[in-house]
């Protein structure tokens, strides 16, 4: 359960502040949350016992039934598409090919797909795309990757691939007992919507989401095989983070960068989840207003607090989290930064 003795508890949101030459012309306000694996709270700032949705940002954790099951090792599930299940790409061909060529070892297609499509999101992916005459496919829907593990372990367990977004369906259904097991929720009356890949999403206070990442990032008290779980997917989005987002993304930096330190995921709606497995902490951000802006600023800023980002680091992360404001004649006139202690 969570823990709120050390920690104030009725402490307010933080603030982004965007600046403009002299003045401060935007506020964001961030609410976060810092926890151990006990659940004790390390920090918070805000209303961090109100659900969110955490969106893409808990898909490690909806990977895990991909190893739990046995079907990551049936079908030879490698390093990089364990990356790739966990991940919102950007939807450039190393995605693609790699979601193609797993479906196929399945016995499905593209087709089987049931997340929608949509155009890549990086832009030189979609231009390419385009030149060449053709429409996107499911395969270029950001969470393909996860769609993919999904149908793996539908197929290996003998279930319907058909279906298996809808909250009833066991895909689904395993998803709800393990984030309930690592959250120390009950679910069954949580708020619960559709994400933009159609899957059920549910709304989960933060000082529960930063406890989830907390076992996450240190599994030692999970059973064996949850644990192992655990460490083969932190392992496999540290050695592959291009696979987990791709080029020109935060998570794609830091999750290099990090060589293992930190473990981060985005999710829409300006959320981030992170796990720091040497310190066994896990941390769960929230910008009120949606904007991705302010919750990577409000990433750094944290992750700087809690002293765990080196000069490698940084140099990899800067222009996420501590991003200079140019105009289109690469004038700099400002920039973003947190005020923790706002």
């Amino acid at each position: 359960m969570i823990n709120h003795s050390s920690d104030n508890s009725a402490s307010l949101p933080f603030t982004v502040s965007v600046t403009r030459g002299p003045m401060v012309e935007s506020r964001h306000l961030v609410l976060a949350a810092v926890s151990d694996s006990a659940g004790k709270m390390v920090r918070s700032w805000g209303n961090v016992d109100s659900p969110v949705y955490l969106r893409s940002a808990i898909k490690p954790l909806q990977a895990l039934p991909l190893i739990e099951s046995g079907a990551a090792d049936a079908f030879n599930v490698s390093e990089k598409e364990l990356s790739l299940a966990c991940a919102s790409h950007t939807g450039e061909p190393i995605h693609v090919e790699a979601v193609t060529a797993w479906l196929d070892r399945l016995g499905l297609g593209i087709e089987d797909l049931e997340c929608g499509s949509h155009w890549p999101t990086y832009d030189p992916a979609a231009r390419a795309l385009a030149a060449a005459g053709q429409e996107p496919t499911a395969a270029h829907n950001n969470c393909s990757g996860k769609h993919s593990g999904f149908l793996c372990t539908a197929v290996h367990l003998k279930e319907k691939t058909n279906g298996y977004i809808r909250r009833e369906h066991p895909v689904q259904q395993r998803i709800v007992t393990i984030l309930e097991e690592f959250t120390d929720l009950d679910l069954s009356n949580a708020p619960v919507g559709i994400d933009g890949c159609s899957i059920p999403t549910i709304g989960i206070p933060l000082e529960h989401a930063a406890l989830a990442f907390a076992r996450f990032a240190d599994p030692s008290k999970l059973s064996t095989d949850r644990a192992k779980a655990c460490a083969r997917l932190q392992k496999a989005i540290s050695k592959y983070p291009e696979m987990i987002a791709g080029s020109d993304r935060l998570c794609t930096a830091i999750n290099g960068a990090a060589n293992g330190k930190v473990i981060v995921k985005v999710g829409a709606e300006g959320v981030y989840l992170a796990a720091l497995p040497e310190a066994g902490i896990g941390i769960a951000i929230k910008a009120v207003d949606g904007t991705t802006r302010a919750v990577e600023v409000a990433l750094g800023a944290i992750l700087d607090e809690l002293g765990v980002l080196d000069d490698t680091i940084h140099r990899a992360i800067d222009p996420f989290v501590r991003p200079i404001l140019r105009n289109r004649n690469d004038i700099t006139v400002g920039e973003i930064k947190a005020e923790l202690d706002s």
